[in-house]
């Protein structure tokens, strides 16, 4: 699938793109993303779609996982903002 296409794809839901937004804000870990009201299953397959996007990208610290977003995701936010 075509880059921007992924990219779009992965934005088009609210869910995925509250999350974006919160992760944007610094550094956060797996367990602390519970913004926006869903299932920590629902939150993990939200960030699958994220990270293969190349919005969001992941550093591990022992048995944590920590997400940041990606330039791709701050360029996309941006953009988003001028809307």
């Amino acid at each position: 699938m075509e880059t921007k296409t992924k990219t779009l794809k992965a934005l088009s839901d609210p869910t995925r793109l509250s999350l974006l937004q919160y992760i944007s804000k610094g550094e956060v870990s797996a367990c602390k993303l519970k913004c926006c009201k869903v299932s920590q299953p629902a939150v993990s397959q939200h960030l699958s779609t994220l990270l293969c996007a190349g919005l969001v990208k992941v550093r591990n610290a022992g048995s944590k996982r920590f997400y940041s977003v990606t330039q791709k995701a701050k360029r996309v936010l941006d953009d988003i903002k001028k809307w």
